[in-house]
């Protein structure tokens, strides 16, 4: 018995002939890729029956290419999986390599495009965003546990094992080397606040009190907090490139293997080099943006240096200036604790370098912004 599924397209068509035991798929025309869609939707559309055997005959195929293998090639393997036994596929001589490269070198599952626009996808990722998130912060959490151990015994218990050399070395990288960037961007920054505050003001008469907002903005919030995000994008990349780097050249794992306390090594130089370059860092910053403000008030309201001086000592205390430096050790603690341990997490390829700095840069600044917010709440609180 023979029966035409489908010949509404003269380039490419099959039929289905069936016998008792036997189902035979006769393939014909031109298979390209012009006609696989079609074609895809009708061959799953098979009714198999009660056959127990089947063959594939596409010997009087016009033109093959390898969308149209591939769809013969899986229609077979389709069929094998419901409990059929298969013959060889018969297509023209001149096909034959085609359709050897496709069965022997086509053998991944088809790949299962998943709709990342419904509701439930959007869910699925708000959850696994929020335990990466969880899983992300107890993991600094706990390596936070750890090193300030490591500080505290070596600073109270100092066993030799923390290097000068290194520590020194780390003060140069991160605050010597960070003096032009962070003089220039706090004396510009220091020039728009004092620009902007006296446009303001001088609407109400009061540009002298330009100076009280330089000196509270800068000395309180702006200096360190600037500061802080500079050197987290400046030296918190650069401690997750670094130790990255030496993950992924295995020098970690060589370092452990001979013994070597990695913390000892590699952590606890950064961290207190930053801790005693950031408090000076933040000290030029302040010093460079109200000269950046001084030189502004004095061009543009015409407010001398002493009696710029004269009102910036009215309006300042000396809590306002340690109020802004008490928080530079904490964000420098915080910044290169995050960019270590981002560095300790690179896989071994270079791709995840990058990937762990940006992600490195991106947190440090995000803890350095809400530990800010934090300490203006508790400063707030205490009425300081």
């Amino acid at each position: 018995m023979s029966t035409a599924l489908d010949a509404t397209d003269a380039r490419a068509r099959f039929r289905m002939e069936r016998k008792p035991r036997l189902l035979r798929l006769v393939a014909e025309g031109v298979w390209t890729t012009r006609d696989a869609a079609r074609l895809d939707g009708q061959l799953r559309g098979i009714d198999l029956g009660d056959a127990t055997e089947a063959e594939i005959d596409g010997s009087a195929l016009e033109r093959i290419d390898s969308a149209g293998a591939w769809l013969l090639v899986r229609t077979k393997r389709e069929w094998e999986d419901r409990g059929k036994r298969v013959a060889p596929i018969k297509i023209p001589t001149m096909y034959d390599t085609l359709l050897h490269a496709v069965e022997h070198e086509h053998t991944a599952p088809p790949v299962v495009i998943h709709n990342r626009h419904t509701f439930l996808a959007f869910v699925t990722r708000v959850g696994m965003a929020t335990v990466g998130g969880l899983k992300q912060g107890m993991g600094i959490l706990g390596y936070i546990g750890r090193v300030t151990v490591e500080v505290s015994e070596a600073i109270y218990h100092p066993r030799g094992n923390l290097r000068v050399a290194a520590l020194v070395h780390q003060i140069e990288e991160t605050g010597l080397n960070a003096l032009p960037i962070v003089g220039l961007l706090s004396f510009l920054i220091g020039v728009v606040l004092a620009y902007q505050g006296a446009d303001q003001l001088k609407r109400f008469g009061a540009e002298v009190f330009t100076i009280n907002l330089l000196g509270v903005g800068l000395l309180r919030e702006l200096g360190g907090l600037v500061t802080a995000i500079i050197v987290a994008g400046r030296s918190g990349s650069a401690f997750t490139a670094q130790i990255g780097t030496m993950r992924v050249n295995e020098e970690i794992d060589a370092m452990q293997t001979i013994g070597i306390n990695t913390v000892d090594a590699l952590v606890l130089p950064r961290v207190i080099g930053l801790v005693i370059a950031l408090p000076f860092l933040t000290l030029y910053a302040d010093i460079m943006g109200m000269i950046g403000g001084a030189v502004m008030c004095y061009f543009d309201l015409g407010i001398t240096i002493p009696v710029f001086m004269r009102q910036l000592q009215e309006a300042i205390s000396v809590n306002t200036f340690l109020v802004g430096m008490i928080k530079a050790p904490v964000f420098a603690f915080i910044i290169a604790l995050v960019g270590c341990f981002e560095g300790l997490q690179v896989e071994r390829n270079a791709a995840s370098v990058g990937k762990l700095t940006t992600r490195s840069v991106v947190e440090s600044i995000f803890l350095v912004i809400v530990i800010d917010a934090g300490f203006s709440i508790m400063f707030s609180i205490l009425g300081i």
